[in-house]
């Protein structure tokens, strides 16, 4: 590492930048079971167990709601197909709640296996560290002290952007897992709604959700996948400058690829919502 004040600043900044990107790839490629040593994980099944004696009580007076608002008297239910409908519909309802979980899981092995595939097919084993170009490194190094003035308030105005983005990055992975621990944890309840015909769309609505939820690691996914291409491609910027306006230009177009991936991020709930309709 260069013993340049400008150049080092530089470096961790996007040295921490790395570190995150890397340990998001790591979380979306990693169980909720092991997340954490399995501590959430072990809770939120806790939970769920739980609540499953409420979702078994939920689950006859929804179907009671059902039966009553669906069938114009009891005696529609002498007939033997009337009768086998709202079974069927009973017995999918308890079987939801009962194996719920297992369900559950199956789908987010589903999404990690997407998740994988998009890795292997772009041909990422981990994403590609954010290097500082040794023409910017020589430039800095040649400057003189005034020259380098300007020099350090364009990278710890950069180096400071880069740092708040790389923690806004994880904090939002980290709430995708969160969010998978709260849809395990409640789950038996929303469930419950598939005895009734008429609440059967809150059962409809809360596994579009938890589905967009899975997806969003696909969507963060093929954002960094993206941005790690654009990073590693050479910046286009003027070797014969001045080695403010390098900088600059560096460090202007790298934090618009980070500004771009972060929002993508962000959004990735939003875009995944849109894509099944929730």
């Amino acid at each position: 590492m260069s013993d340049n004040w400008v150049v080092q600043n530089l470096e961790n900044a996007l040295a921490t930048w790395d570190e995150k990107l890397a340990e998001i790839w790591a979380l979306l490629t990693q169980s909720p079971e092991v997340f954490r040593g399995g501590a959430l994980w072990n809770i939120a099944t806790s939970i769920h167990g739980t609540l499953q004696a409420i979702g078994y009580a939920l689950l006859v007076l929804f179907f009671v709601i059902g039966v009553v608002k669906t069938c114009g008297s009891f005696a529609d239910l002498k007939r033997p197909e009337a009768a086998l409908k709202v079974f069927v519909r009973f017995a999918l309802a308890k079987g939801l709640i009962t194996h719920g979980l297992e369900l559950m899981m199956a789908l987010l092995s589903i999404v990690q296996g997407v998740i994988s595939k998009i890795m292997g097919a772009a041909g990422f084993g981990t994403p590609q560290p954010t290097v500082l170009p040794a023409d910017i490194i020589t430039a800095i190094e040649n400057c003189g002290f005034f020259e380098s003035i300007p020099l350090w308030a364009v990278t710890l105005i950069g180096g400071l952007f880069v740092w708040v983005l790389s923690f806004i990055m994880i904090l939002t992975v980290y709430g995708r897992f969160f969010k998978l621990y709260m849809y395990t944890a409640i789950a038996p309840i929303p469930l419950s709604s598939f005895a009734g015909e008429p609440t059967q769309s809150v059962g409809v609505s809360f596994l579009k959700s938890y589905a967009a939820v899975c997806l969003e690691g696909a969507i963060i996914v093929l954002a960094c996948i993206i941005f790690s291409v654009f990073a590693a491609t050479p910046p286009s910027y003027d070797a014969s400058a001045a080695a403010i306006t390098m900088v600059w230009g560096y460090v202007g177009e790298l934090i618009f690829g980070m500004l771009v991936l972060t929002g993508t991020v962000k959004m990735a709930d939003r875009v995944v919502h849109e894509m099944i309709g929730v």
